[in-house]
């Protein structure tokens, strides 16, 4: 990596030489206009819209458009009085915790190294930020422009975040703010659920640019002469859902198979499972009278059957009398012995 930039982090009383060197990189794959027909560069001319004449760069300066045709021109000179913070100086201002600096600030980040004998002051703040648990806020000057940064450590490294000023930060205007949108709890429950399904930890090395793959893949065929192998096709996106209970549900399965775990069912009950259950005990409730005719029909039979076997009941009656009679008749025979 080249520096960029040579200056000193002032920290209180202490004074730490670093480098800056941009810690990102863009991989976009960048293309030149040309000629279709002969392939040849396009070139653009710097040319003056009064005169029509060429112009060098030594005769372009900054211009500021004040309306109805007139422009204030502004020289090196000018831009040399403004009240700039030392164009080598990072100046730490104060230490905040990290949370609560709004990510939406964050413009480029940088590296920091030290520089000579500021290793030993430069693994101090290092440390002292990590301890500590903040990040210093700080003012630098890049690019004839003095501009918000915050210090932190990454990888045992100082890393400074350009930051967006506050006012440049625009603020949304959007009619449904206004509106009186309510959300059902059953459809919040589900929807924690999909997130809960789909939860994991922030690996970015799992994720690729498969565009850029795959323009590549087309000018690497290009250069070699063979044909371009199609990609494959990726999912369609679904249309705009009409229920958005059964898309919530659809996409808590389609989550759960895409990781290899099985459909909700068993296990500690989920949104899910408890409308399941509660569809179920529906339908059985619902099935319920349609089950009583067959009941009914059994009962009958059974009826049936026992009026069946009443006869023989019946016709079993007079024997079971019969041990009666005998022993009355014994009763009377010691009558007649006496």
């Amino acid at each position: 990596m080249r520096a960029i930039w040579k200056g000193a982090v002032s920290f209180g009383l202490v004074s730490i030489a670093v480098k800056l060197y941009s810690a990102t990189e863009e991989k976009d794959i960048r293309f030149h206009q040309v000629h279709r027909d002969d392939g040849g560069r396009i070139r653009y001319k710097r040319t003056c819209s009064v005169c029509g004449e060429e112009v060098t760069y030594d005769d372009i300066a900054k211009g500021y458009d004040i309306g109805g045709g007139e422009m204030v021109i502004l020289t090196d000179e000018d831009f040399a009085d403004l009240p700039l913070t030392s164009s080598h100086a990072i100046d730490v201002l104060e230490f905040v915790p990290a949370e609560e600096v709004d990510p939406i600030l964050y413009n480029k980040a940088y590296f920091l190294e030290p520089e000579g004998a500021a290793t030993k002051p430069y693994v101090l703040l290092r440390d002292a930020l990590v301890d500590s648990e903040r990040v210093a806020i700080v003012k630098v000057a890049l690019r004839q422009r003095e501009q918000l940064a915050t210090l932190r450590v990454r990888e045992g490294v100082l890393l400074l975040n350009t930051m967006l000023w506050p006012d440049e930060v625009r603020t949304p205007d959007f009619g449904f703010l206004d509106e009186d949108l309510k959300v059902r709890p059953p459809e919040l429950a589900m929807a924690s659920s999909l997130i809960d399904s789909m939860a994991g930890r922030f690996e970015p090395d799992a994720f690729t640019d498969d565009y850029r793959a795959a323009l590549q893949e087309v000018i690497d065929a290009k250069v070699e002469g063979r044909e371009v192998v199609q990609p494959e096709e990726v999912e369609a996106a679904p249309a705009a859902a009409v229920d958005l209970m059964a898309a919530l549900k659809a996409s808590v399965e389609r989550a759960r198979a895409a990781r290899g775990e099985q459909p909700a069912g068993g296990g500690e009950p989920t949104p899910i499972t408890s409308a399941r259950s509660a569809q179920k005990a529906a339908e059985q409730a619902a099935k319920a009278p349609a089950k009583k005719p067959a009941e009914k029909k059994a009962a009958a039979k059974k009826a049936e059957g026992g009026k069946k076997a009443a006869p023989k009941k019946a016709a079993e009656k007079p024997a079971e009398k019969k041990p009666p009679a005998k022993k009355a008749a014994a009763k009377k025979a010691p009558r007649k012995t006496a």
